[in-house]
């Protein structure tokens, strides 16, 4: 009976950034062909979606945990 393979580690928000900074310093760079600038780019919307996911995903779970006397309310986050 064959094992199944392991799901990747999730990457966090911050590995995320780093990578995708990573990428854009690759692209400008000018050193790579045009076969490799498309995967990077490619592996760049990926990193971006991943974390847009994780971004919603922390959203939602603060709106969760605010809450007034009438429930629980969605208060936008501003920074001061």
């Amino acid at each position: 009976m064959a094992k199944a393979p392991a799901a990747a580690p999730t990457l966090g928000f911050d590995d995320i950034l780093t990578k995708l900074r990573d990428s854009v310093e690759q692209l400008e760079s000018g050193e790579l062909s045009l076969e490799q600038s498309l995967a990077v780019y490619e592996r760049g919307v990926g990193l971006a979606r991943e974390g847009q996911t994780l971004l919603d995903s922390a959203q939602k779970r603060v709106e969760l945990l605010v809450a007034t006397s009438e429930g629980p309310t969605a208060v936008p986050f501003t920074e001061e």
